[in-house]
């Protein structure tokens, strides 16, 4: 099978398209045909080890888990989405035939190839039926990755818990967005929504339209306007691209505000609620995937140095095996 391999760090160039061979799932494994396969900022950083906006600590950690001196995994990828092709003996969630999207499990990656062997009980969700292939492997990095953190900050729903109560619904919480054109920050924003709160989106003069249409109520330029420097105050601060820090932040916040970043925590923990609540914004149409651009897996060095930019808006996606 083709496979993307990276024997060591570096700029987009150090990735290769090889032929290696075909995995063979193991009794509680499946064995996914990968259609797409998701580009976020982690897989380049990863590629050049660039961890310079990584608290120390983390940085150290990170060097010996992937590798001193060079990728203990030589094939990339954490997010993808495709079709099971074959399943284990003692696989019983799932069969051949089902279309699914999943992430794969820590330090093992290899989503950017044609086929990869997961357990069962890893991170494997059936894909809603509103959605391509392309669309769902732009799911999963922003949506639990932006839902993790809005929980983190303690996001309420506006419904009130007990119907019998009255008023029906809470004051609605206000939020800010830092990065909000990015794969986590179009998540954060429509997610934010969907919880009833007011939403000030944060981005370059470009992408201001665009943050509005995803439901924001106010859109900031940051080239324009300081955040910090008018008298709204702010529920939550969500830094969704690690640009920003809690100093900058707390003069925006307001009593019990909370700043959220990014780069503050290591692993995005997802729970089956997490799972349910992002397939069913996706299926109700109220959690759009964001695809900026699309790169076939002979482009990757291309979708990598489009995504070491820094300006994508929404997702960058490997089209793996074409429908």
């Amino acid at each position: 099978m083709k496979a993307i391999v990276c024997t060591k760090y570096g700029p987009p160039e150090v990735l290769q398209i090889k032929e290696v061979e075909k995995p063979r799932p193991k009794n509680n494994e499946v064995l996914i045909k990968i259609h797409a396969a998701a580009v976020t900022s982690g897989d380049c950083r990863m590629r050049s080890l660039d961890l310079h906006n990584v608290p120390v600590l983390q940085r150290i950690l990170a060097r010996l888990a992937l590798g001193l001196k060079k990728p203990r995994k030589p094939i990339p990828g954490l997010w993808l989405a495709g079709e099971i092709e074959t399943a284990g003996k003692d696989v019983n969630r799932f069969q051949p035939g089902n279309q699914v999207y999943a992430r794969t499990p820590d330090l093992q990656f290899g989503a950017y190839a044609e086929y990869i062997c997961l357990p069962e009980n890893s991170f494997i969700i059936l894909k809603p039926s509103n959605v391509s292939y392309e669309e769902a492997a732009a799911i999963p990095f922003g949506g639990f990755t932006a839902l993790y953190f809005l929980r983190k900050a303690n996001i309420r729903s506006r419904l009130a818990v007990n119907p019998a109560c009255r008023p029906p619904m809470q004051p609605a919480q206000k939020v800010l967005i830092y990065g909000a054109s990015g794969a986590v920050g179009t998540s954060a924003v429509q997610i934010s929504k969907y919880f009833g709160a007011e939403v000030t989106g944060v981005c370059s003069t470009k992408n201001l339209e665009f943050v509005k249409s995803l439901g924001a109520d106010q859109v900031i330029d940051y080239t324009r306007e300081d955040f910090t420097g008018g008298n709204k105050r702010f529920d939550i601060i969500f830094d969704a691209v690690g640009k920003i820090t809690y100093s900058k932040s707390k003069k925006a916040l307001g009593p019990d505000g909370k700043y959220v970043s990014v780069v503050t925590s290591g692993h995005v923990k997802t729970g089956y609620e997490d799972k349910n609540i992002i397939n069913e914004l996706v299926e109700a149409g109220k959690l759009r995937p964001v695809i900026d651009r699309r790169y076939t897996l002979e482009q990757i060095a291309q979708a990598h140095r489009y995504v070491d930019k820094g300006h994508k808006k929404g997702n960058v996606v490997i089209i793996v095996c074409p429908c």
